[in-house]
């Protein structure tokens, strides 16, 4: 599987590509969201991993437009971010998300993530990409 990793923060892609390459998957990083809509044009990717504050793109306008284009909408989105806030877990859940993990998270939290989208995308037959 090809995921895209969307974060501004250096350290926070590395270790999430480390992280994703080890479980097997192939990785394409972005430093923000304008970045992450040309990637997702430029490659073949099944699932994105994207941080909410971002310069140029926030993470909820990033999804707010891989949702609302026909072509993209059907890519699972991750969002992993510091807004621990209930509302900002709304305002992600509204634009399209479709899990939310509070920073600091852990390897097996993203995991488990990643298996939750994949068995609904598989059973429910939406998500043709992943």
């Amino acid at each position: 599987m090809k995921i895209l990793v969307v974060d501004d923060d250096k350290t926070t892609r590395k270790l999430l590509s480390l992280y994703l390459k080890g479980k097997g998957h192939e990785v394409v990083m972005a430093e923000n969201g304008l970045e992450g809509i040309e990637k997702v044009g430029t490659e073949n990717v099944n699932l994105v991993v994207t941080d909410m504050n971002m310069p140029y793109m926030d993470g909820i306008e990033f999804t707010k437009n891989l949702k609302g284009d026909s072509s993209t909408s059907s890519i699972p989105i991750i969002m992993v971010t510091t807004e621990a806030d209930e509302e900002e877990k709304k305002r992600a859940y509204d634009a399209g998300v479709d899990d939310y993990l509070v920073k600091p998270t852990n390897a097996e939290q993203i995991n488990s993530s990643i298996k939750k989208i994949l068995k609904k995308f598989f059973t429910s037959g939406g998500g043709g990409n992943v």
